[in-house]
């Protein structure tokens, strides 16, 4: 009896735990009609593809001035560019580390430990489609917190919460490149736009942050479950010292990926102005937003280089010098992931089987309240 009252409340035994997931996911994928083949995932990302092939075969420039932008790289540049995307990426994992010490209790994980975590996303973001990357590495550091029920659903509210972060180096960067770069006015426009839609998205997540009375949703339970976890990871809102060193860490990322694309240019000499490195950085994060295959190869390109177009930058160059910086910042991803996937004891094959955000742990309305004894009235006799 007590046993199937404890189930009746969400404390179900490993299997039924299971069971329940298996339901939760399917039923996800018959709302989303998400193909359940690799294949079918990847064939929605193909008609774009082929306008992109499209594109480069009628505008797109001949093999030979690629080949001759290559064969000009200065190497030297192409260093201190993997340099910069290097420090970047510790950058933004200490952002992460500061954002999970502020939302989970204490035993924290080690810095070295979420270096390793964030490091194989990285890998999983660049050589998979979609992001994948965000929840692979929560799987890492779920792996090394055992005995931590909540541990796994307030690790992706951090992921959230982190990209959160990410808002604020970003409108600095559109307010930037609105002031100093070339584009046209009606871009000048939408970007304006953009920083106030920004900011309104930075306001309610500072808000929902710091009101600590519960919330409750008559909608859909996975609604409510991430929201929770995206409050949960906003924990370190309300700490200002812990919100104002995420957000120190995540600027000085982005100032680092800013010089790494400047020096890039001068790598493949294109001798155009901070600004348009700012465009060029501007670009790749909106054109890789929605990932359809690894890197969105080809669609970045035909970006960037028609970005630098307006710099004097002949469209080949531009081809050519936007394959050289995804390469140079895959490399950084790639290698460095690989380095700590193999010390994570992990494989390649894992990374495609990674557990969706349904699947967190959230505890039980009758968890977090637990019911008191309550007293049977007494029976009169008569």
């Amino acid at each position: 009896m007590e046993r199937d009252r404890g189930a009746t409340r969400g404390h179900l035994p490993s299997g039924g735990r299971c069971v329940k997931r298996v339901g939760r996911l399917a039923r996800l994928r018959q709302w989303l009609h998400v193909p359940k083949s690799g294949l079918g995932r990847a064939l929605l990302g193909v008609p774009l593809l082929a306008a992109v092939v499209a594109l480069l075969w009628w505008r797109g420039p001949s093999l030979t001035a690629i080949g001759d932008a290559f064969r000009a790289v200065q190497w030297e540049w192409v260093v201190v560019a993997i340099g910069l995307n290097l420090l970047s990426v510790v950058a933004r994992a200490l952002a992460w580390t500061t954002v999970i010490h502020n939302a989970m209790p204490p035993p924290h994980p080690r810095v070295t430990l979420v270096f390793s975590a964030f490091s194989v996303g990285l890998f999983a973001n660049a050589v998979l489609p979609g992001r994948i990357g965000e929840l692979a590495r929560v799987a890492v550091l779920n792996r090394k917190m055992p005995g931590r029920r909540d541990a796994w659903a307030t690790l992706v509210g951090t992921v959230f919460a982190h990209r959160v972060f990410d808002i604020v180096p970003v409108l600095l960067l559109v307010l930037y490149v609105v002031l100093a770069a070339n584009i046209p006015t009606s871009a000048r426009a939408s970007l304006l736009v953009v920083i106030g839609i920004g900011v309104g998205l930075f306001g309610f997540a500072f808000v929902s942050a710091r009101r600590h009375h519960k919330v409750v949703f008559d909608g859909t339970r996975r609604l409510r479950r991430l929201v929770q976890m995206g409050r949960a990871g906003l924990g370190v809102m309300r700490t200002p010292l812990g919100a104002a060193g995420a957000i120190f860490f995540q600027i000085c990322g982005w100032v680092c990926q800013l010089f790494a694309v400047y020096t890039a240019m001068r790598a493949f000499d294109i001798h155009a102005p901070l600004a348009a490195a700012g465009v060029v950085l501007l670009l790749m994060n909106v054109v890789t937003i929605f990932p359809f295959w690894p890197g969105n190869i080809g669609l970045v390109q035909v970006a960037i280089a028609s970005a630098l177009v307006g710099y004097g930058v002949a469209y080949g160059k531009g081809i050519a010098y936007g394959f050289g910086l995804q390469a140079i910042e895959a490399s950084v991803g790639i290698g460095v992931g690989l380095l700590f996937l193999a010390r994570e004891g992990l494989s390649f094959a894992m990374l495609k089987v990674m557990p969706s955000a349904d699947q967190a742990e959230l505890p039980e309305p009758d968890e977090e309240e637990p019911e008191q004894p309550r007293r049977e009235p007494e029976q009169v006799s008569g």
